[in-house]
């Protein structure tokens, strides 16, 4: 079976050695998206701000894969405070609606560009 590397033009593209995306028999593996738009800069605004700009980030690898936010199986979601957590919920679950992955929350220091939220995911793709 064959490995496909996804890198689409909607997110940035990393500058370190890693891929955006995998796709593999038949599921999409996201990695972490911290809350840049596609030119890299960090939209800081709010935590729901951020956590809106990851999961767009995260939706556009899935698109990319043939997949979407409906066939998400896992997501991890770091954040640096966890007191953002009641925000970062409510606004997953507004994107989310009524599908609900498998989830983590893992606390963390501050992430890199002074984000305070990653989120990555393992998604099938749509047959």
């Amino acid at each position: 079976m064959s490995i496909q590397l996804l890198s689409p033009d909607t997110v940035l593209k990393p500058k370190g050695h890693y891929s955006p995306g995998i796709v593999h028999n038949g599921l999409v593996y996201v990695a972490g998206q911290l809350p840049l738009d596609a030119n890299g800069t960090p939209q800081l605004e709010s935590i729901e701000v951020q956590t809106k700009q990851c999961l767009y980030n995260v939706e556009q690898i899935l698109l990319a894969a043939g997949s979407d936010l409906n066939h998400v199986l896992k997501v991890s979601i770091f954040v640096s405070d966890i007191a953002h957590w009641p925000i970062v919920n409510a606004t997953y679950a507004a994107i989310f609606g009524d599908h609900k992955p498998a989830r983590i929350i893992v606390p963390c220091n501050q992430l890199n560009y002074g984000c305070a939220i990653e989120i990555d995911c393992i998604a099938a793709v749509k047959k």
